[in-house]
């Protein structure tokens, strides 16, 4: 039976729905996986097998900040993903090691078993140079670094599996991968498991949703601002404002929606998962896509994207490349990058029932069409078949060295 292992770092698993995704087709396609992945408070346990999926947990370094922290940071989860791949080497055996940006460091841990000719798949989670350049607005010598760590990450990468076609193309033309080697996999929810759920909330008001990372370059304070300009203009309906998910500038956003006089319609639920993350995504009526243009952002897909379609969410969002790429018209976009340009178009939604109603008949036809998650398993299987090749060409070349040595 064929063996693998995944190392992720930025969330552990099974929270991590992409990986844990993966990590289960795997699974059911014939093969045992390991996963190495950060422990924390909701999911301590150092060493588990959940849903026959070996897991081990490592110490989540603290966070850092500035060039000496992100080295210390990421220096410390690399020293104990180099120990638990050893381990899991010594104790199981794996045939292809997957790592999962960000960062894109974990060659380094992919490194000893790619000389024994294990291959390499570099699951490609995020343009770290853009994120960086997105959330600092500069450069500069840390931007330099990020590109380099990127170049190698490539360079050592025998598969690279991209979230979307706009990775594939950065993995091919700034990453120098042949597009045979390049899999786009999207991040898909599995409709077994990812639907609508009852909710117990009263519904006298309409909805307004966002879920996802509560960060810098989201966009969230556009979403409070314009909750602020819509509670104040004439023929909307009364409205809530519900915001699922956690991140550094949860803090800042309570302060901006109270000093604009909306913090008694706008929820903050914190983070939330399974049943619970569901039910409040249910309860929306419409879905808001807030996060701005800028580099990072034109480029990547949302998991709101597909969570919003999935359950037939209407969705308002900025006119970004690979978001309007991805919905075509099944969103409704605001006129201009602004504030005033998202108020606009959530208004319309909010002013007129029948709307709302076409949208989410949008949204749920693409899913329909375009959004199928075991199409997704088939590409990631073909990711690792290629890899695959790439063992029996190293197996095959160190017999002919052996025979002629």
């Amino acid at each position: 039976m064929p063996s693998c292992l995944i190392v992720v770092e930025n969330l552990p698993v099974p929270l991590d729905r992409r990986v844990w995704q993966e990590a289960t087709a795997l699974r059911d396609a014939g093969w045992q996986v390991t996963v190495i992945c950060p422990a924390t408070e909701k999911y301590p346990e150092r060493e588990a097998v959940i849903d026959g999926i070996r897991v081990y947990r490592h110490p989540l370094p603290l966070e850092a900040k500035g060039a000496l922290g992100f080295l210390l940071e990421y220096g410390a989860a690399l020293f104990h993903e180099t120990r638990l791949a050893f381990k899991a080497f010594r104790r199981h055996g794996f045939d292809i090691v997957h790592i999962c940006n960000p960062p894109d460091l974990l060659f380094l841990v992919a490194l000893p078993y790619k000389a024994l000719g294990r291959p390499l798949i570099f699951d490609h989670h995020d343009i770290c140079p853009e994120l960086y350049e997105s959330k600092f607005k500069k450069r500069g010598p840390m931007h330099t670094l990020l590109r380099i760590f990127e170049r190698l990450t490539f360079r050592f990468a025998d598969v690279v599996v991209s979230a979307n076609e706009t990775f594939k193309e950065l993995a091919v033309k700034r990453g120098g991968k042949h597009p045979d080697d390049v899999f786009t996999v999207y991040s898909i929810p599995d409709l077994n498991k990812f639907k609508r759920v009852p909710t117990s909330e009263a519904k006298n008001t309409i909805t307004v949703g966002y879920v996802g990372v509560v960060g810098a370059q989201d966009g969230v304070d556009n979403l409070i601002r314009a909750v602020a300009a819509l509670r104040n203009e004439s023929g909307v309906p009364g409205f809530t404002c519900k915001i699922v998910g956690d991140g550094p500038e949860l803090p800042t956003l309570k302060a901006l929606a109270q000093s604009l006089g909306v913090a008694d319609i706008c929820r903050f639920t914190g983070f939330l998962s399974g049943e619970s993350f569901l039910a409040a995504l249910s309860s929306f009526d419409i879905g808001i896509i807030p996060d701005p243009f800028d580099i990072y952002n034109d480029k990547i897909s949302m998991n709101k994207v597909f969570e919003y379609s999935a359950l037939g969410v209407p969705i308002v969002a900025f006119e970004l490349a690979e978001t309007k790429r991805l919905l075509g018209n099944a969103a409704r976009y605001a006129p201009d990058h602004t504030p005033e340009g998202l108020t606009s178009a959530v208004g319309a939604l909010l002013k007129d029932e029948s709307l709302r109603r076409n949208y989410a008949e949008r949204a749920l036809e693409r899913a329909r069409i375009h959004f199928h998650w075991p199409d997704q398993v088939a590409t990631l299987l073909a990711a690792y078949d290629r890899a695959l090749m790439r063992r029996a060409g190293f197996d095959e070349a160190r017999a002919v060295r052996s025979e002629h040595s």
